[in-house]
């Protein structure tokens, strides 16, 4: 009776392997869902409007596609970070602006990119981003 009651409840037919590889899918889930809620900003939902919580819905679950996306370029080319590992690491690369008063009180302003750390490199490279968006450029007037 047991091993009837054992066989009607779990999978036999599934090898150590199949098996590990579920979990870790599940800890993905896991971890989609977090972000979800946490860092995508699905909860809380301060709409009243169905359209407005429809919207809020939408932009969520677009951002987990993208970070989805992301994650599974990344995992081909190796790196096996988490999403907030990721963003951590990405998120000290910045793009500036300055602005600098000339003796004729006009301005000159510059944009830039700081150089990027070798753990950002590797991110971008993955991806196939270039490690400079941005062209340093200079406007005079």
């Amino acid at each position: 009776m047991f091993k009837s009651f054992w066989n009607q409840r779990f999978r036999m037919d599934l090898s150590k392997n199949k098996i590990w590889s579920l979990y870790i899918m599940l800890t993905s889930v896991e971890d989609a869902f977090r972000c979800l809620k946490g860092e995508l900003g699905l909860r809380p939902i301060q709409h009243r409007k169905p359209d407005r919580i429809e919207g809020h819905l939408f932009i969520s679950i677009l951002a987990y596609h993208l970070v989805n996306y992301i994650q599974q370029h990344l995992w081909t080319a190796g790196i096996r970070h988490r999403w907030d590992t990721v963003r951590s690491l990405l998120q000290t690369h910045r793009a500036l602006s300055t602005h600098l008063p000339t003796t004729d009180s006009s301005m000159v302003h510059l944009r830039y990119c700081s150089n990027p750390t070798p753990k950002q490199v590797e991110v971008y490279r993955a991806l196939g981003i270039t490690t400079t968006p941005l062209k340093r450029t200079k406007v005079e007037p």
